[in-house]
C-alpha cells in the first residue's frame, strides 16, 4: 500500500531536500485496523484511572502522540463537543473517536468497551459492600476512605473553579449556585436553567467576561501527520444526513421506549426500578460541567427524595468510584446495586438478582443518551471545524457546578467528621484521615488513587487500634 502521508526526497524541491525539519515523520504510514483499535479501547477501560483530565490525557498520547490516529487539532475539536454535552465527556470522547475510525459499530464498542471493566468491577465491589460491609476490616477500611473522599470533592471544586472563575460575575453565580441549593434547597435541574440563563444574558450584555477559558487537558504540539489529519477529508459515514440523523433518532427513542414499557407493565410507573430508570434518564440529561456535577442531582433524588440509599452508602459508594478505572458517573451502577438489593425489588430471596438487574438497568438508561449525543451529533461536528466553541449558557452553568460541589462536599463533611451529629462531637479519626488526604492531594500533589490508598491503610490501622 503506498504511503501518502511521508514525502520521497525526490518530490520534495531541490531547495528544501536539505532542509532540517522540526518533525520526525515515521517511514510507516499510520493504520487503525479494528481489532487494534477494539484492544485498545478495552485496554482504557481497565487502566483509566485518574478521572476525566487523566483519561483523556491517555486518550491524546496513544492517539495523538504514539499511534498518530488523529491530527491534534481533530482530537482537540471532538474534546470541546464533548465538553459541551451533559454526560461524561472522556467516554464521550472515546465514543467519538472509535465512530470517527470505523463507523457507528466503532463508535458504539469503543464507548462499552470504556466502561464495561468499571461496571463488572464497581457490581462486585457493590455486592461485597452490602453483604460483608460491616466485616471489622472492611469497615476499617471504608472508615479511612470516607474523609478522603470528602477532600476529594473539595478538590474537584477547587480545580473547576480556579478553571472557570475569572471575573467577579462568574463568582456571582457559583455563590448563588450555592445558596440556592444549601439555603433554599432548590432542585439542581432549576439552579441549571437559572445558570443558563445568567450566562445568556451575561454573553449578551458583557461577552468579554463570559468567553470560555478553553480546556488545558492537553496542549497543543507538532506532531507527524496522522491518519485522519487536520486536512483528511471528512469520511464518508461521518457526513450529515437527514435520514441518518433520522433512522438514529428512531432508534434511540425504541432503545428507551421498550425497556422503560416493560418496566412500567410489570411494575407500574410508581415501581422502584421504573423511578430509577426514569430519574437517571434524567441525570443523563441535565448534568452539564463533568462528572462531579452528576453527583448533588444524584444525592438529591436517591437519597433525599427517593432514599434508595442513605448518605453514609452515597459516600461510600463515590469512594468506590474514585477507585476503579472509567468515568466516575459510574458511581450510579453502585447506587442502582444497593437500592435494588436493599430494598429488594425481587423479594428477600432474589436479594443478588435485584441489585444486579438494578444496576444494569440504571447503567443503560445513563449511557443511552450519551451515544446518542455522539452519532447523531457527530456529523454536525465534523462539518464545524475551528468553529464550536463553549456558549456562555454553558460558561454559567459550569460557574454554578462549582457552588453545587461545594455544598455537597460540606454535606459530606458535615456526615463525615460528626458521624453522630454535632452533640457528640468531632470524630478525631476522620479528622487526622481528612488532614492527611489534605496535605497529599494540596501539597504533595498526589493522585487521588494515592491518596485513598493512604488513607485506606490509616483507617484500617485506626479501627483495628
Amino acid at each position: 500500500m503506498p504511503n501518502r502521508y511521508v514525502t520521497s526526497e525526490k518530490r520534495l524541491p531541490d531547495k528544501m531536500q536539505n532542509r532540517p525539519t522540526s518533525l520526525n515523520l515515521d517511514s510507516a504510514a499510520p493504520t487503525a485496523p479494528f481489532y487494534q483499535a477494539m484492544l485498545f479501547w478495552l485496554k482504557l477501560g481497565f487502566i483509566s484511572f485518574g478521572g476525566p483530565a487523566g483519561q483523556i490525557a491517555i486518550m491524546h498520547e496513544e492517539l495523538v502522540v504514539k499511534r498518530r490516529w488523529i491530527s491534534e487539532r481533530r482530537f482537540l475539536h471532538a474534546l470541546n463537543y464533548c465538553m459541551m454535552l451533559p454526560g461524561p465527556e472522556a467516554q464521550q470522547l472515546a465514543t467519538y473517536l472509535g465512530w470517527l475510525l470505523h463507523r457507528t459499530w466503532g463508535g458504539v464498542l469503543a464507548g462499552l468497551l470504556f466502561i464495561l471493566p468499571s461496571l463488572f468491577l464497581l457490581i462486585i465491589l457493590a455486592w461485597v459492600y452490602v453483604a460483608y460491609g460491616d466485616l471489622p476490616w472492611v469497615a476499617g477500611i471504608f472508615y479511612g476512605i470516607k474523609p478522603a473522599v470528602t477532600v476529594v470533592v473539595f478538590q474537584a471544586a477547587w480545580r473547576i473553579g480556579g478553571r472557570i472563575l475569572k471575573n467577579r460575575w462568574l463568582w456571582a453565580i457559583a455563590i448563588a449556585a450555592f445558596l440556592a441549593i444549601f439555603v433554599l434547597q432548590l432542585p439542581f435541574p432549576l439552579i441549571v436553567l437559572g445558570a443558563a440563563l445568567l450566562g445568556y444574558l451575561g454573553g449578551r450584555l458583557r461577552p468579554a467576561l463570559f468567553q470560555p477559558g478553553g480546556d488545558a487537558t492537553v496542549k497543543q504540539v507538532d506532531h507527524p501527520p496522522a491518519l485522519i489529519d487536520d486536512t483528511t477529508p471528512t469520511p464518508e459515514h461521518a457526513l450529515f444526513r437527514w435520514s441518518s440523523l433520522s433512522r438514529l433518532l428512531a432508534v434511540g427513542v425504541l432503545l428507551w421506549v421498550l425497556p422503560m414499557a416493560v418496566l412500567t407493565v410489570c411494575y407500574g410507573w410508581a415501581g422502584e426500578l421504573t423511578q430509577m430508570s426514569w430519574f437517571f434518564t434524567k441525570a443523563a440529561l441535565l448534568t452539564f460541567g463533568g462528572a462531579y456535577a452528576v453527583l448533588p442531582y444524584v444525592f438529591q433524588g436517591a437519597v433525599e427524595q427517593h432514599g434508595w440509599v442513605t448518605p453514609t452508602q452515597m459516600i461510600d459508594g463515590l469512594a468506590l468510584g474514585e477507585s476503579t478505572p472509567g468515568p466516575l458517573i459510574m458511581v450510579v451502577t453502585f447506587v442502582a446495586f444497593v437500592g435494588g438489593y436493599v430494598l429488594q425489588v425481587f423479594g428477600a430471596e432474589q436479594a443478588l438478582l435485584a441489585g444486579l438487574v438494578a444496576a444494569l438497568l440504571e447503567t443503560w438508561f445513563t449511557f443511552l443518551p450519551s451515544f446518542l449525543f455522539i452519532l447523531g451529533g457527530g456529523p454536525l461536528v465534523e462539518s464545524t471545524h475551528n468553529k464550536l466553541s463553549f456558549t456562555a449558557p454553558l460558561t454559567g452553568i459550569t460557574a454554578a457546578v462549582v457552588g453545587v460541589i461545594v455544598n455537597l462536599a460540606l454535606f459530606f463533611a458535615w456526615h463525615v467528621l460528626w458521624p453522630q451529629g454535632f452533640a457528640a462531637g468531632l470524630d478525631l479519626g476522620s479528622v487526622l484521615i481528612a488532614g492527611l488526604a489534605t496535605l497529599l492531594l494540596f501539597v504533595a500533589k498526589r493522585s487521588v488513587l494515592q491518596t485513598l490508598g493512604c488513607c485506606a491503610l490509616l483507617g484500617l490501622l485506626i479501627s483495628l487500634w
